[in-house]
């Protein structure tokens, strides 16, 4: 395990948990003396629950330390001095060669903490971003129960995506249940586990049960991430304009000004497809449902749901990087207790917004980006 510089720049940057970046060394300061907390730790290694777990852009130099190549991995960083971030970190991927031993080294783990925490990494690696909701759901349906402090969901936004799914849904109860109980239908929709409610359904889609259940946590993304783009994409234009806009304190050089011209450009273009393609991967999910519910033509939906877990990882990764840009730039910018933004730390951030689009661009002093820590 290399010494990461990546954990500076997160503490630099305001230590905020992101759809790309969940802050376990934040989490564990701030509810250290909570009763929860210490009765449900994300993690049964003290040491792997301060660390920083990552939904990280492969680069062509890693693609080989991976059985099988991925485009996104889960990256874990332990810093080496919790007092003092700034030290930097140790950092390893899931499942890359070698990796259940260095986490056993890391973490040292004794009995059988070990397999279980690396039955919860297994759960953190399948989803395609560190959303929390999507988190804790897919925790929840493999009977992993953490603290709340994990997953930054407020009441009013469990409410909400409440109230727009049972909307969604409302049309489809009586086709699948013969009953008007749209509540509970979305409650079991919602559930960790798939609720014989749902049976109809099943049946109707002429599905087996595990690929019902596949469906079934698919589509709740489906849900969450229509529900997510209507919400918060007002946010995105806001955010993207004051990127546009944001000059930092003191001298820039000339390389940096340049570097930020494009980097804005580049951030923005990634934004607007990465927005365009969700969009369509929704349009999809609209069209197969309204084949289900007005014509009462199943088929286009078995269609969707089989296809759902692919279309969803694929989805995950592209909101979940404008997510990470809306999230880290809100924070880093509407604290008041941090430092003024000069030209190395936009610098940093800017690279960092890019490398979750998967640009590779040269940095403000003209060096190839992202180079392995």
């Amino acid at each position: 395990m290399a010494n990461n510089r990546s954990v500076r720049m997160l503490s630099a940057m305001g230590g905020a948990s992101t759809s790309r970046v969940l802050n376990l060394h934040r989490i564990a300061l701030d509810h250290a003396a909570d009763e929860e907390f210490q009765q449900k730790p994300l993690f049964a290694s003290p040491i792997l629950n301060r660390s920083f777990v990552l939904k990280h852009r492969t680069r062509a130099d890693e693609v080989s330390l991976f059985p099988v190549p991925r485009a996104v991995a889960t990256k874990i960083i332990i810093p080496i001095d919790n007092d003092d971030l700034s030290v930097g970190g140790y950092g390893m991927f899931v499942e890359e060669r070698g990796y259940h031993e260095m986490l056993r080294t890391a973490g040292h783990y004794t009995g059988d903490a070990l397999d279980r925490d690396m039955a919860v990494l297994k759960r953190i690696n399948a989803l395609p971003s560190l959303d929390p909701f999507l988190l804790r759901e897919h925790l929840r349906m493999h009977d992993i129960e953490v603290a709340s402090c994990y997953f930054a969901i407020s009441q009013g936004d469990q409410q909400r995506m409440q109230e727009f799914a049972e909307q969604e849904l409302s049309r489809l109860v009586t086709l699948a249940s013969g009953e008007s109980g749209t509540s509970r239908f979305v409650t079991a929709m919602l559930s960790n586990q798939v609720s014989d409610k749902l049976d109809p359904l099943r049946e109707t889609l002429n599905l087996s049960a595990d690929e019902f259940r596949e469906g079934v946590f698919s589509w709740r993304g489906f849900l969450y991430y229509k529900w997510s783009m209507a919400d918060f994409w007002p946010e995105v234009m806001k955010v993207l304009r004051e990127i546009n806009a944001f000059e930092p304190c003191g001298v820039a050089t000339s390389e940096q000004k340049a570097f930020f011209a494009g980097a804005r450009r580049s951030i923005i273009e990634s934004v607007r497809d990465n927005g365009g393609a969700v969009t369509k991967s929704l349009q999809v999910y609209d069209r197969a449902y309204r084949e289900l519910v007005a014509n009462q033509s199943p088929m286009i939906f078995r269609e969707f749901f089989l296809a759902a877990p692919i279309m969803f990882l694929e989805m995950g990764e592209k909101l979940g990087a404008i997510s990470h840009v809306v999230n880290l730039w809100q924070h880093r910018l509407t604290s008041g207790t941090r430092t003024p933004i000069d030209a190395d730390e936009l610098s940093a951030i800017l690279l960092n917004f890019m490398s979750g689009f998967g640009e590779r661009p040269t940095d403000a002093g003209g060096r190839r980006a992202g180079s392995r820590a």
